[in-house]
């Protein structure tokens, strides 16, 4: 059925004799270019980052096709277009942050898709502004009865705020009359009820006489922050497979002991961390395979001949994963030595493009602020990450089945499980903890 002359008047009247406002209505025609914004996915998401686009400037689209998707905190969706048209421009890259409500793109809408709009958009606006005006009053109605009820309770008549002023005030409890006023004329502002919320005082029982209010600080996602996100969302589509044990470090803490003062003197500080990088190494010579890059998409290991061995370390500007390189050829003072020279860079964030590419193998030291054991995330696209706890001393039993004060090291082995079994990581750590508590045989490169 076609829209006439007739019909809108029609139309016209049956909503004014709802006693609602009649409403002009615009529509599309062919040729014309509209913004397509990026509606509101729920789960309260405020912005969205741009992970993929389907389109380019120049495509032609229809409904239903595919447009960009789109990554939230919480789970990946796909865009997808609404109308049928030409695509005229794209308003952000891959990566960039997208807020809800934005456009995300220009169209030039289709002729066929201007006719589609002039013969249902008219009436579905009406109908939908109509309800929208119903509701609008009734919303109206319901706040001038809770403000009536609230000025009778709190004598508001006499206080000079703003309707949301007073708003805020009736949700929070709030008497006007008891908020301090810095607004022109006696207004009491916003800024004032947040003031007066921070002064209200805390009752024996630890808990605030009234609800405080929520101040929020924005904390842009960039730098290594934003390198962790990229890494960490693939890393949720890995299946991890962990497995974790415990080391007896007495011999390490030794030997260790016996050269960490010499070393000093010569400017080189000797943890514990060196002797770690080198039982990688020196078991991924036993277990080669798990020193690989995993190629999902022709689902083949490439097996690295280099130990490029990665250590998660926590700066100013959030975790990053510098590496020593050929860690196979190298003795635990050049490992000591190299490991320093990150460490430094690390405190000035600025560690160079070279250290932190080509990693091949990754371990993380979460001893160092007081951990036991984690779950470690991998890092795509190597297989295999491993992480240590802090030292402890505790009771064990010794050859002759006494019990003696025993110093033990957690460790735990994350692997990517669609390539690595079980026993392969068990062997794995296996042989790790062999030279750990044998240094002996990881110092002779034995």
């Amino acid at each position: 059925m076609a829209i006439t002359k007739k019909s809108l008047i029609f139309l016209g009247r049956n909503i004014r004799d709802q006693k609602c406002r009649f409403f002009f209505v615009s529509y599309f025609r062919y040729g014309t270019i509209v913004p397509f914004k990026l509606s509101d996915i729920g789960e309260g998401i405020r912005d969205v980052t741009i992970k993929e686009w389907y389109v380019k400037p120049g495509d032609q689209v229809s409904q239903f096709d595919n447009i960009c998707e789109v990554q939230s905190d919480k789970a990946s969706v796909t865009i997808t277009s609404r109308y049928d048209g030409l695509i005229k421009a794209l308003h952000y890259k891959v990566n960039d942050i997208a807020l809800i409500g934005n456009s995300l793109l220009d169209i030039e809408l289709n002729d066929d898709n201007g006719k589609v709009q002039d013969r249902t958009t008219i009436t579905e606006n009406l109908q939908q502004q109509q309800q929208q005006q119903i509701t609008n009053t009734e919303n109206k109605q319901n706040f001038e009865s809770d403000e009536e009820k609230h000025i009778v309770k709190y004598g508001l008549e006499k206080t000079l705020a703003t309707p949301a002023v007073r708003r805020i005030a009736m949700e929070k409890n709030i008497n006007l009359k008891d908020v301090v006023s810095t607004g022109k004329g006696g207004r009491v502002l916003k800024e004032d009820i947040l003031s007066h919320l921070e002064k209200i005082p805390v009752n024996p029982m630890g808990k605030k006489v009234e609800e405080k209010s929520t101040v929020e600080t924005v904390v842009p996602i960039k730098g290594y922050n934003k390198h962790m996100w990229k890494m960490m969302t693939q890393s949720l589509s890995i299946p991890h497979f962990v497995y974790s044990d415990e080391c007896n470090v007495n011999r390490l803490i030794d030997y260790r002991n016996e050269v960490k003062d010499s070393l000093k003197d010569q400017s080189i500080s000797l943890s514990f961390m060196p002797f770690f990088i080198k039982a990688a190494s020196r078991a991924l010579e036993k277990v080669p395979q798990l020193n690989s890059w995993l190629d999902e998409e022709n689902q083949v290991l490439h097996v690295q001949k280099s130990h490029n061995i990665g250590i998660a370390m926590d700066t100013s500007e959030g975790l990053i994963v510098p590496n020593i390189k050929d860690v196979q050829n190298l003795n635990i003072i050049e490992i000591a030595k190299e490991l320093n020279r990150l460490q430094k860079l690390g405190k000035k964030s600025s560690i160079s493009l070279n250290d932190l590419s080509n990693t091949t193998f990754t371990l993380s030291n979460i001893g160092v602020v007081g951990g036991t054991y984690t779950k470690p995330m991998i890092v795509p696209p190597q297989i295999v990450i491993g992480a240590f706890g802090k030292i402890q001393k505790l009771p064990r039993f010794d050859d002759k089945q006494n019990i003696v004060a025993t110093n033990i090291i957690s460790i735990s082995w994350a692997a990517d499980h669609r390539v690595v079994d079980g026993v392969t990581m068990a062997k794995y750590s296996n042989f790790w903890k062999y030279y750990i508590e044998n240094p002996v045989f990881l110092l002779l490169n034995v």
